[in-house]
C-alpha cells in the first residue's frame, strides 16, 4: 500500500472516529434549542490557548473569538472543491444575517500555512467576503486548535514535493461569545437550513 493511501486511510479513520464520538455524545444529550443542520453541544466546551495569524499579520488566539459568536470552518487555499463551495455557501448565509442584523463572525483557519501566506489566505478569503477572517499559524498552534475543536487533517503526498493535497474536516464549529465550543454544522451544508439554525441560535435560545 502507498505512503499516500495509508495516510488518506487513516485520516477517514479518524474523521469517522471523532464523528461517532461526537454524534453518541449529541444523540444523548438534552438540548434546549432543536436545529436542522447539526447539532449542539449540552455544555458548551473550552478551546484550549492557541495561537495563529491572521492575513493582516495580527495575531489570532482566542481573545479574537470572546464576545460574539464565530462560525469556525478549516481547509486550504489549494483546495479544489470542498473549501471553495463551502465559502460561498458562508457568503450567503451571512449575506442573510447580515441582512436581518444577525451579527456572525466567520474565520476560516488554513491547515496548509506552508502554501498559505497571510497575503495569500487574505486574498482567498476576501475574494468570498471582505468581512471573512483567514488565519494560520505553525503546525503545534493548529493541532492545539484543531483538537480542541475536534477536527482533523492530515498532508497527502502527491506526484511531487509541490503537488500534495490536504485531507481536512468539513463540519463548520460554532464558537459562542464565551470562547467555547457550542455545536457543529454537518456537511452537506445547505444555506437557508444554516440561516435559520443560526438565526434561532444566535438571537435566543442559544447554549
Amino acid at each position: 500500500m502507498s505512503a499516500s493511501k495509508s495516510i488518506l486511510i487513516g485520516v477517514v479513520a479518524a474523521v469517522a472516529a471523532v464523528a461517532g464520538l461526537v454524534a453518541a455524545q449529541f444523540a444523548f444529550a438534552p438540548r434546549t434549542v432543536e436545529i436542522e443542520s447539526g447539532t449542539l453541544l449540552e455544555k458548551p466546551r473550552t478551546i484550549a490557548p492557541f495561537q495563529l495569524v491572521d492575513s493582516s499579520g495580527k495575531a489570532f488566539d482566542e481573545s479574537r473569538l470572546k464576545g460574539q459568536w464565530s462560525l469556525i470552518f478549516t481547509g486550504f487555499t489549494y483546495c479544489p472543491d470542498v473549501c471553495p463551495n463551502t465559502l460561498a455557501v458562508l457568503k450567503a448565509v451571512k449575506a442573510q444575517l447580515d441582512e436581518a442584523k444577525v451579527p456572525l463572525q466567520v474565520v476560516f483557519v488554513s491547515v496548509d500555512p506552508e502554501r498559505d501566506t497571510p497575503e495569500k489566505l487574505g486574498l482567498y478569503t476576501h475574494y468570498f467576503s471582505p468581512e471573512f477572517i483567514g488565519a494560520t499559524g505553525s503546525g503545534n498552534n493548529l493541532d492545539s486548535l484543531t483538537r480542541s475543536l475536534s477536527l482533523v487533517y492530515a498532508k497527502v503526498p502527491g506526484s511531487t514535493p509541490e503537488t500534495y493535497t490536504m485531507d481536512h474536516s468539513a463540519a463548520l464549529v460554532l464558537i459562542n461569545p464565551q470562547a467555547q465550543v457550542a455545536g457543529y454544522f454537518l456537511p452537506p451544508h445547505r444555506i437557508d437550513a444554516l440561516t435559520r439554525d443560526l438565526t434561532k441560535v444566535i438571537t435566543g435560545g442559544s447554549p
